[in-house]
Parts: C-alpha cells; sequence; structure tokens
C-alpha cells in the first residue's frame, strides 16, 4: 500500500484507490484519517479475502437499455446499451460453467428502472450484483481508461458526485457491506487492467449511482472505458475486447473459489466465443 501525503490518490498493489481524506504529516508523523484505515486499508490489508464457491448467485446489471441508450460512440453512434448486454451475455457461461446461478436484469433490449435493478436481486436472493456500463467525457475525446465503482462509507466524501448531493452521514443499506464492497472492486478492477492493457483510473466511491444504494450484498459498478475516446470505443466495439474483459471478470470472481475453476472456465470460454455476438 502507497499513500502520498496531501493526496487522496493511492496504491494497492500497484492499483490506483481513491482514499476519502489527505493523508497528513504532523510534528514528523504520517496522519491517516479513521475512516480511511477502517474502510479502505484494513478490508485490504487485514481482512480476510472474499471467497466464493459453486452455488454463488450473482446479478449481472447490463447497464441502459430500451429508450435509455446510454452514451453513444464516438466511432458509429452504436450505444453504450448494445455493448453492456453483450458483455454480461460473455460473462454468463464462464460463470455457469463453475457452477454459478446467473441473472441478468435484462436480457434484451428494453428498460428497467434502477430501483427494479434492486429489486431484481433482492428477488433472486443474489449473493453479489455487478453493474456493466461504458463511459463518456464527451465533447472531450481524449480521456480513457477502467474505473470501478462502489458506494461511499458513511462520514466519508465521495471520489465523484457528478453535481448530485453528497451528504456524508447517510447511512444506505449497502454500507453493511463496506469491507467487502472494496475488497470485490479491487479485485476485479486489477484484474480487468491486467487483462486489457488500459489506463487505471483507479477504483472510486459515489453515492449517487442508484443501482448500488439500496443492495443488500456486496455490489460494484464497472466503467468498462471510454466511448467518448476513438481509440478506446474502437476496442470496445471489438468482440475480442469485450471477451477480454468478461474473461477477466470471470477470473477475477472464481479466483478462490476452489475446486479449480480455471478448467471449467477456459472449456466454456471456447464456446462463447464461437456464438457470442460480434
Amino acid at each position: 500500500m502507497i499513500l502520498a501525503i496531501g493526496s487522496r490518490d493511492a496504491e494497492w498493489n500497484g492499483r490506483q484507490i481513491h482514499l476519502g481524506f489527505d493523508p497528513e504529516m504532523v510534528d514528523g508523523e504520517v496522519y491517516l484519517h479513521g475512516l480511511d484505515l477502517q474502510k479502505n486499508l484494513e478490508p485490504l490489508l487485514c481482512e480476510a479475502p472474499l471467497t466464493f464457491g459453486r452455488g454463488t448467485v450473482i446479478v449481472l446489471d447490463p447497464g441502459h437499455g430500451g429508450m435509455n441508450s446510454g452514451t453513444i460512440s464516438v466511432l458509429d453512434r452504436r450505444p453504450e446499451k448494445e455493448f453492456t448486454l453483450d458483455l454480461a451475455r460473455r460473462i454468463k457461461p464462464l460463470l455457469e460453467g463453475a457452477g454459478w446461478v446467473v441473472y441478468l436484469t435484462r436480457t434484451n433490449d428494453f428498460d428497467l428502472s434502477l430501483s427494479n435493478r434492486v429489486l431484481f436481486a433482492d428477488k433472486h436472493q443474489a449473493d453479489l450484483f455487478i453493474s456493466l456500463h461504458f463511459n463518456s467525457a464527451a465533447p472531450d475525446k481524449k480521456q480513457s481508461g477502467l474505473e470501478t465503482y462502489c458506494l461511499t462509507p458513511t462520514g466519508m466524501p465521495s471520489t465523484l458526485t457528478r453535481g448530485f448531493a453528497d451528504p456524508w452521514q447517510e447511512y444506505l443499506p449497502n454500507n453493511n457491506f463496506d469491507t467487502q464492497n472494496v475488497q470485490l472492486a479491487v479485485r476485479v478492477h486489477a484484474a480487468l487492467l491486467r487483462s486489457s492493457g488500459e489506463e487505471d483510473r483507479g477504483v472510486r466511491r459515489a453515492r449517487f449511482i442508484g443501482v448500488l444504494r439500496g443492495q443488500h450484498r456486496p455490489a460494484i459498478l464497472i466503467e468498462g472505458g471510454y466511448l467518448s475516446n476513438p481509440v478506446e470505443a474502437s476496442k470496445i466495439e471489438s468482440a475480442e475486447f469485450r471477451q477480454k474483459l468478461a474473461d477477466a471478470i470471470a477470473r477475477a470472481l472464481l479466483a478462490n473459489a476452489g475446486s479449480n475453476p480455471l478448467g471449467a472456465l477456459t472449456q466454456t470460454n471456447r464456446a462463447s466465443r464461437t456464438n457470442s455476438t460480434p
């Protein structure tokens, strides 16, 4: 773990995470805010890692759908909703091949409210929830990289607000899983970076993301690159690149599943590449 005085940017095993408060130097000693110690450092340095086994129930949430297209590719105007659904479809057989139970909040091109996506996870008694998205900084065409979000702990400022209120003292249902959230986010984020080779924009915290706030399980949101960046949009539009992202997410989730899940992943992977949407 690498910290910098006066900066909320930190590194864990070479991957960027965002603290809630700047570390300070006082009388020659390094001081870290207690919430950062409790909610960022201790889960990664001291807590036992998350483990999942056969029968784990996960809900994959392809962002947007229907009239809600999401962001639009700067290359040929293809919508985000198309790529998120394809990515979810690629992840599903990889996890099912290792004995997981996988549900998608949507399986076709229709919109679903954020609250109904949360209710969907409740209805299926999900152990985990992952929402899949692609990013935009339009009209800026230069910004690029991968981001992974989890809910901001109570008492801490968010990394990103997008103009929404950021009530530090708000306690939300998903705050019951602060430790598991950051563990899950860091694990998946690191795997995505290793596989994709994209820029590391870090594990970030936000309160405004509706699909995270009401979750009663560990939950994260992935931004798998910028459709507003021509180079990155070209990659996202590639079936091969989306398969890399799917493989990385599945491998991260199966890393501590026991009983050699990687063999099943490799076998299922061949079929998914053959039958998946271009």
